[in-house]
């Protein structure tokens, strides 16, 4: 049997807020396979966020295990972790986070340049992703020239641009209206289609039913996964 693409085992979160521990994670086991395009709901403060971060190599756990293609990543050191985040995870955020005085390219290009990439190969990346996302005609738009659904897309071509093992999609519909959330959503579906592993914070349930399997969450724990046919 082939072992899933991320994985956690009891994993648990706790904060200390003065005197009080608060407890964001509470045992949470999941395993998401390679292909996969999961969504993660659930009411504020109930743990998903908390869940996206230490899948992203962006927070660490109290207890427990996260494994990433088989690999123990919740043992591993700062400067380790930083270089899972730059070449196994791709992020997309909900404000987009991109660069305003650089173009859209220069916006792709940028996580090749942690590489040390030659500029010619970063430049056709860049182009192969920014094609692949439908705006190869914008490369040389600022973000100010684009509207909110077309940073969106950059956005994406940044995540795919070091061809991660996972994309992490946080809220990436937030600051969309609803015709071009729709539009984006398409675009993961696609994405996923070609075999990209996906895994989307949303607390819309409209956006959860794009995907194709759904984690609920509620204080701190894995509610409910509903059947996988209820996709978009």
């Amino acid at each position: 049997m082939t072992a899933p693409l991320l994985k956690t085992e009891d994993l648990s979160k706790d904060y200390r807020m003065g005197g009080e521990a608060v407890h964001a994670l509470r045992g949470v086991s999941v395993e998401i396979a390679a292909g996969e395009f999961v969504a993660v709901t659930g009411p504020s403060g109930s743990g998903k966020s908390t869940f996206m971060n230490i899948l992203g190599c962006l927070d660490t756990l109290s207890s427990g295990r996260y494994l990433l293609e088989d690999r123990d990543v919740s043992r591993l050191s700062s400067d380790e972790l930083a270089e899972v985040r730059n070449r196994q995870i791709g992020f997309v955020f909900q404000n987009f986070n991109l660069l305003p005085r650089t173009s859209a390219l220069e916006n792709v290009e940028l996580p090749l340049r942690y590489r040390h990439m030659k500029r010619s190969l970063r430049h056709d990346r860049a182009l192969e992703v920014l094609n692949a996302v439908g705006l190869r005609d914008r490369a040389h738009h600022h973000p100010s020239q684009l509207s909110g659904g077309q940073q969106q897309r950059v956005a994406i071509a940044r995540a795919l641009v070091n061809r991660p093992v996972l994309i992490l999609a946080d809220e990436p519909t937030g600051a969309l209206d609803t015709r071009t959330s729709v539009e984006i959503m398409h675009l993961l579906q696609a994405l996923n289609r070609e075999g990209i592993t996906i895994v989307l914070v949303t607390h819309e349930t409209d956006i959860a039913r794009f995907a194709r399997r759904i984690l609920t969450f509620r204080d701190g724990c894995l509610a409910a996964t509903p059947p996988s046919d209820d996709a978009v």
